[in-house]
């Protein structure tokens, strides 16, 4: 018989879902709107809203937040298992919507689809090890 899996510590879920939410969303904002925001107006043109449409936006917040908890974060035993699992699910999430949007939308930029993939990589990556980080951190102080 094996033994029943140990429930997550509410104090350290907690603390991941703030780590991961924050990490991804200043990440990203900083990235998005600002490093790379010459770029991504340049190739995407008129398909690039004015402003950040934000229900959309915290929909996918939310939903990769979770997604990141459940698969890369609570999983791992350590920051950087956490990152490599990340860094998966990164890849996976990233280049499906890349992949999609220059499958089926006509002027889909190629060269937006490696650095919006590598990108994903890396923000996906860092907000799993930073949410690993705070679990262990918190849980273990509960």
């Amino acid at each position: 018989m094996t033994a029943a899996p140990k429930r997550p510590s509410p104090v350290g879920v907690a603390a991941a879902v703030a780590a991961v939410t924050l990490t991804t969303m200043v990440l990203d904002l900083a990235f998005l709107g600002v490093l790379a925001k010459g770029l991504y107006d340049e190739l995407l043109g008129p398909l690039r809203r004015p402003t950040v449409f934000w229900p959309a936006a915290l929909g996918f917040y939310a939903m990769y937040v979770v997604a990141l908890l459940v698969h890369a974060v609570l999983p791992s035993e350590t920051a950087a298992a956490a990152a490599r699992r990340g860094a998966g699910l990164g890849l996976v999430a990233y280049a499906t919507y890349e992949l999609t949007n220059w499958a089926v939308l006509a002027g889909w930029p190629a060269a937006l689809v490696p650095l919006d993939i590598a990108w994903g990589v890396v923000l996906t990556a860092t907000a799993a090890a930073t949410g690993n980080l705070a679990y262990r951190r918190f849980a273990q102080s509960s």
